[in-house]
């Protein structure tokens, strides 16, 4: 498969799925918080750490590799969603909860993305 068709394909996917997750986590825990976004992060921090030890070092496979760490895991992932997240919480005067936004995603996804690599070894 060509590596383009790979990455738009997974890209595709993988922005559908996003739009899937957070809609249903929204719909389950409300939008007081960015529980959608952060759930996403969280999945495709693991994902990344357990596919990136398996499509790179165990079982190298350039197509699976953009189709899923290229393209459904970069357009899964919304680190720009996160920052428009934050931004929309600091000009509302949520810093407390922009602040717990911003160290939740970012600890809790350097977590998962070290417990996806554990669970690919």
């Amino acid at each position: 498969m060509n590596q383009a068709i790979a990455i738009m394909l997974g890209g595709a996917l993988g922005a559908l799925s996003r739009y899937w997750i957070s809609s249903a986590v929204y719909l389950l825990l409300g939008r007081n918080f960015p529980y959608g976004t952060l759930t996403v992060n969280l999945l495709g921090s693991f994902f990344m750490g357990l596919l990136s030890v398996l499509l790179l070092n165990k079982f190298p496979n350039e197509t699976l590799t953009s189709l899923l760490l290229v393209g459904f895991l970069g357009a899964f992932t919304t680190f720009s969603t996160f920052s428009l997240d934050n931004m929309q919480l600091i000009q509302q005067g949520e810093l407390f909860k922009a602040l717990a936004n911003m160290l939740l995603n970012v600890g809790l996804c350097l977590v998962a993305i070290w417990l996806g690599m554990l669970s690919a070894k």
